[in-house]
């Protein structure tokens, strides 16, 4: 597939889930990623069998991907490696924190050789202070930061259901690629890049932290409830439906309470008057305006909540997202067969969306050997 980084080199000693995911995303805007996997396999291929018997995460993560298994404890394996690197544009790893320092393949060493490569090091704390030597998963991550703490119902914290550390991890360093590659035009050098789980995720905690240090309580966790805007919540309609509104504005309350839920009063009431004082009422906010949706179905409620303007969604399970109108799809071939994948949230117009396929383990291993192998 040709694209925007068609002609770059991206090289990826990765595991899991955050390099993958910065290094899919190089592949899909047409870079090659060659992903160095070891003998036994990315771990991420064993997460799960649930895609035909493929893993979920791993057939979300590498499709157009080359793969060559490599053991980096192997002399001519590691000769191999700094080979393909050599004619390299990035070099990505998120091994376990020095690991690659023991072979030569950290960023000092390998930029010294090769100034123009540009590095990606992941890791969950970075290579400084008391946590540097941490294994760092993503659920741990979102305890240490308390990303768990604002979420979750009021009784209980709870894990954010995807791995989003990772996924910010991967995100940050995919844009850190993006400006290093841009500059790299002007100047010809690379750049090292340092991406960490706990700093992606503590930029993402910036407003609870916020209230933390500056208005002496972060947000309490109050389930699918706004902590600091009210109404923007769940409400039940009358048949077990629920439908989530939001409110950003003293309109947009006004609409809701005379257009959408056919209140005169509502809206002037001196409780609910402010968003300030909504908040502090909202128990009893929330059993007025919940009596009503009761007396409606979700369609009607649906539709006077559209006729009024205000932004709604419903609550839906995942098999709700599966078909659901505006879900657009891809299919990419995989050693099992087709998988039906969500379609790039990236789109360029009148380009059509394309992966290439989900690769076996080692089934580049042949041809990679032989293109950077000592001839």
């Amino acid at each position: 597939m040709n694209g925007p980084l068609d002609g770059i080199l991206v090289v990826s000693l990765e595991q899991a889930v955050a390099a993958p995911y910065l290094s899919s995303r190089l592949a899909d805007a047409g870079a090659r990623v060659i992903k160095i996997e070891r003998p036994e396999g990315d771990f991420a291929r064993q997460y799960d069998s649930v895609v035909n018997g493929e893993s979920s995460y791993f057939v979300w993560l590498n499709r157009g991907k080359e793969s060559i298994q490599i053991n980096i404890k192997d002399d001519q394996d590691l000769k191999l490696l700094k080979n393909i690197i050599c004619k390299a544009d990035v070099f990505v790893q998120n091994l376990a924190p020095n690991v690659v320092n023991k072979y030569g393949l950290d960023s000092e060493a390998l930029r010294a050789q090769i100034p123009s490569l540009i590095t990606v090091d992941i890791s969950g704390y970075g290579e400084e202070g008391p946590f540097s030597d941490m294994k760092a998963y993503d659920m741990l991550v979102q305890s240490e930061t308390g990303l768990a703490t604002v979420t979750g119902s009021p009784d209980a914290p709870g894990r954010v259901g995807v791995s989003v550390c990772d996924i910010a991890a991967g995100m940050h360093g995919l844009v850190a690629v993006l400006e290093a590659l841009y500059e790299r035009t002007k100047t010809g050098i690379g750049k090292s890049i340092k991406s960490t789980l706990f700093a992606g995720m503590a930029d993402w905690m910036t407003v609870p932290l916020l209230h933390q240090e500056y208005g002496g309580k972060a947000p309490e966790r109050v389930g699918l409830s706004h902590p600091s805007i009210a109404p923007y919540e769940a409400f039940e309609t009358g048949d077990n439906g629920k439908i989530v509104i939001s409110i950003q504005n003293q309109t947009e309350w006004r609409n809701l309470c005379e257009k959408a839920l056919g209140s005169n009063t509502m809206a002037d009431d001196p409780r609910f008057a402010t968003n300030a004082v909504r908040v502090e009422n909202r128990v009893v906010l929330h059993s007025e305006i919940g009596a009503i949706f009761q007396t409606m179905d979700r369609d009607e409620a649906a539709k006077r909540l559209k006729a009024a303007r205000i932004a709604f969604g419903s609550l839906n399970t995942v098999a709700d997202l599966s078909t659901h109108p505006q879900l657009e799809r891809t299919v990419v071939n995989s050693p099992s067969g087709p998988v039906n994948l969500v379609a790039s949230p990236i789109r360029f117009a009148g380009v059509k969306d394309d992966f290439k396929e989900i690769p076996a383990l080692g089934q580049h291993n042949d041809a990679i050997r032989s293109e950077f192998g000592d001839n």
